[in-house]
């Protein structure tokens, strides 16, 4: 483990996302041992994936092989571009109502043709594994038990197993999206950080950027953040993922220019990308344990 001693050396140390995506995939098949032998079953997770997203079939194909790689059942259910939002309905009723399925998601984005926020609300707040449902976002909110993005759960994890100290930190997030940054704000605040979210709108960002102790980038523009917008000895955390004309993988942060600024830093590809789909088995055994839980 690494200890944040407030230290500023020539070049960041680079917070490994694949090593500790790796930790908690071990976390999670030890609890899965638990919960075969306490409750006699196997976490189960189905992914539902609606029309030929390039992207989105390489990622539930990940999520399926890290399912099996840990001993999660995994259901991945496929659809038609054509697919109307009634069936998908009917399919998540079906998942809902089958104790065998601990978790549900539904691979984003949806056809245009599609409510997302009808088909996030209508899974079962206890199966919710991305956390989307609004009873789960209001559950973050006021501080109670309940299924968390996973993302910014991941980034959580990261800090947490790398030493890295949030209490009392002033914390910056660029972006406010439902999936990363608002619950991400919520998350740092549970820890006692001082949290600002900066947007499309925010006068002045390099300014507060440079404020940060901890900074969250997930804007989505490549190599937006430079080293002149860190402050020195900030712990930098690049959420993006960008595609240059090159074919190059980019963050949102110009990595050769701030590592060299920042504590410590995530690269892209290999940062927090491992960590999502870690968190979302560790969200399946989270579910699980809930619905044998009568505090639910």
């Amino acid at each position: 483990m690494m200890i944040f001693l407030g230290v500023i050396s020539l070049s960041a140390i680079i917070l490994d996302g694949n090593q500790i995506g790796a930790e908690i995939r071990q976390k999670v098949k030890r609890d899965i041992q638990d919960l075969k032998e306490k409750y006699v079953m196997t976490p189960g997770l189905a992914v539902i994936i609606v029309g030929e997203n390039p992207a989105s079939k390489v990622y539930v194909g990940r999520k399926h092989k890290a399912c099996e790689e840990t001993g999660v059942h995994s259901e991945v259910i496929t659809l038609p571009e054509q697919t109307e939002q009634i069936q998908l309905l009917e399919i998540i009723e079906k998942l809902n109502n089958d104790i065998h399925i601990n978790g549900i998601l539904v691979q984003l984005p949806l056809p245009a043709h599609i409510n997302t926020e009808v088909i996030l609300e209508s899974i079962r707040p206890d199966k919710d594994v991305d956390g989307f449902n609004p009873v789960n976002a209001g559950r973050l909110f006021i501080g109670q038990e309940g299924l968390v993005p996973c993302t910014p759960y991941g980034i959580i994890k990261m800090l947490e197993m790398s030493g890295i100290p949030i209490a009392g930190k002033r914390a910056v997030i660029i972006g406010r999206s439902n999936i990363v940054g608002k619950p991400m704000a919520m998350l740092l605040l549970a820890r006692d950080a001082t949290v600002v979210i900066c947007h499309s709108k925010t006068k002045d960002l390099p300014s507060i950027t440079k404020e940060a102790d901890i900074l969250i980038v997930a804007l989505g523009k490549a190599s937006f953040v430079t080293s002149d917008m860190v402050k020195k000895g900030a712990v930098v955390i690049d959420v993006g993922i960008n595609r240059l004309p090159s074919g190059k993988l980019v963050g949102d942060v110009n990595y050769e220019e701030v590592k060299e600024v920042a504590s410590f830093i995530t690269p892209v590809p290999g940062g927090v990308g491992p960590l999502t789909i870690s968190m979302l088995l560790y969200n399946t055994v989270q579910a699980t344990k809930m619905q044998h839980s009568a505090s639910w």
